[in-house]
């Protein structure tokens, strides 16, 4: 190693992909500043690949206990846009295979939208199976949000192909006859309800990317339907739309513009 150049050792570096390659404790050996910067770095990089994995595994730990007593379809359920005060709410219900191998995946609300973007599709790749349940505006008005999204969620699960034969939930209760595992922040603990977080809000964000080009005024692409300030200031000023939810307080304000 050491007649090889700085530049010749960062390519090396660049292709080890485990923590306990002897080349590295070679390295570490290396007198030269830049070798050990790198080396440094390389290091960094694979402990963090480390803990990802290993927190990526963790969140399998439902999947796979199910697994093991012989429940082979294990969906994980999830909704998003309960508090927005425009649009629908979307649920999702994922089951993942055994050899699922995104690490990425993760609470939709702890990763950024160009990465939950990109994640979506590949999910829906390599998902054995995804269901959809959406309750819009008007349901929800009729029904409650906590009924709406009852109702999305049974939705999402009757959509699946094959049948759960378990069903792992972020804190709902799901109308169906399959018995449940209710998980508070459940998209944080199960990677099935994580896959389903993400699925969920990207086919929600795209309907409101939609109706911004109907609704321009409210800024829904920026805000999904959530009361922020400019989304309360284009209600003050032009009162709700066809897909704002009358029941919501702050709607209700101003319903008679």
């Amino acid at each position: 190693m050491t007649k090889l150049t700085i530049k010749e050792i960062k390519q090396v570096l660049a292709e080890i992909e485990d923590l306990t390659d002897p080349q590295l404790a070679e390295l570490k050996s290396d007198p030269r500043k830049g070798v050990q910067t790198a080396t440094r770095a390389t290091i960094k990089r694979l402990q963090k690949k480390a803990e990802a994995l290993a927190e990526f595994e963790h969140r399998f730990r439902y999947e796979r206990s199910f697994w093991h007593h012989g429940l082979q379809y294990v969906a994980g359920v999830d909704e998003v846009g309960r508090g927005p005060l425009a649009g629908p709410v979307v649920s999702a219900a994922v089951i993942l295979p055994h050899d699922f191998d995104l690490i990425a995946v993760n609470d939709s609300k702890q990763l950024t939208p160009s990465i939950r973007a990109e994640l979506a599709p590949k999910i829906r790749a390599e998902a054995l199976s995804i269901g959809i349940g959406m309750v819009d505006n008007h349901g929800i008005d009729e029904l409650n949000i906590y009924q709406a999204t009852r109702v999305a969620m049974k939705q999402a699960v009757e959509a699946l192909d094959p049948r759960p034969e378990e069903i792992i939930v972020d804190a709902m209760q799901i109308p169906v006859p399959i018995r449940q595992t209710r998980l508070i922040k459940g998209d944080a603990k199960s990677i099935s309800v994580s896959a389903a977080s993400i699925v969920a809000k990207v086919y929600r964000d795209h309907l409101m990317d939609e109706y911004a080009k109907r609704y321009p005024e409210y800024d829904f692409p920026h805000n999904a339907g959530y009361g922020t300030a400019k989304h309360l200031a284009a209600l003050k000023a032009y009162g709700p739309t066809p897909i704002h939810r009358m029941t919501f307080a702050p709607v209700k304000k101003f319903s008679k513009k």
